[in-house]
């Protein structure tokens, strides 16, 4: 059975996502406080548009990159070829 693997590295995911016709976007999304925080998320063409991605604002990869950095994420590739953004702390 294979496994799934982590991407850390900007230059890994960033080709992972660009061989997929992938592009890089953010959220701004509001807690029940008001106060706002940037959602990463990935668009890829193949996807149909889905509820509320609407409020995706597409973005440079430096911006995306810096924040997956700030908010400590890495991309979760699993076998079947989907992919997630988690906390680089489950990697240990």
């Amino acid at each position: 059975m294979t496994q799934a693997h982590m991407l850390v590295r900007h230059k890994d995911i960033r080709n992972w996502v660009s061989d997929r016709n992938g592009s890089p976007a953010i959220a701004r999304i509001r807690n029940r406080f008001g106060e706002e925080r940037s959602q990463l998320k990935l668009r890829f063409a193949r996807q149909a548009a889905s509820e509320g991605e609407e409020a995706l604002s597409p973005c440079s990869w430096s911006a995306w990159l810096a924040e997956l950095d700030r908010q400590q994420l890495a991309l979760r590739i699993e076998p079947d070829g989907a992919c997630d953004l988690v906390s680089r702390q489950t990697m240990n």
